[in-house]
């Protein structure tokens, strides 16, 4: 009998290089002569980001400077999910960005279905946050990831033990 080759479809991001690249953005933005007396902060809460700055402009720019840090740190920008614009003490707006772990119900859905219309004899099954396929021919696991890779999804996947 054929052994079983697998991979699992999951979505990540690693902390510590979000970490790394809010500190290296707060490094920046305190040199930075645009940035001189502003009040502009980029803090983590739990898995949030939260962003505070002067005005809204300045919280764009605030923006541009941390998406920058964290693509040179290979953290996924689509993982990050901005909230509305709120008001905060001192006259300075406020935006939380929550960092997305794992494939909800609605992406994982997407994904079976992007498996299913390829037409590879493959068994894709949800488990949790993360999606097992399984199949007996190694190319056929080869093309679903390369289906995965050029669909348009909301969030970055990574696919780990491949097996």
């Amino acid at each position: 009998m054929a052994k079983e080759n697998s991979f699992d479809i999951v979505s990540k991001v690693d902390f510590s290089e979000v970490t790394n690249a809010v500190t290296m953005a707060m490094k920046e933005i305190k040199t930075r002569y645009d940035f001189k007396g502003s009040i502009s902060s980029i803090t983590i809460e739990k898995e949030d980001l939260v962003l505070v700055s002067d005005d809204e402009y300045k919280l764009d720019q605030l923006k541009d400077v941390l998406i920058g840090k964290l693509i040179k740190r290979d953290v996924p920008i689509k993982n990050l999910d901005y909230g509305k614009l709120e008001g905060a003490s001192g006259g300075t707006v406020r935006q939380r960005a929550k960092l997305i772990q794992g494939i909800d119900k609605e992406q994982a859905k997407k994904i079976n279905t992007i498996i299913k219309n390829s037409g590879l004899k493959v068994k894709s099954q949800i488990q949790d946050d993360q999606i097992r396929v399984t199949g007996k021919n190694r190319d056929d696991l080869q093309g679903i990831i390369s289906a995965i890779r050029g669909a348009e999804l909301s969030i970055d996947v990574q696919f780990l033990n491949y097996r």
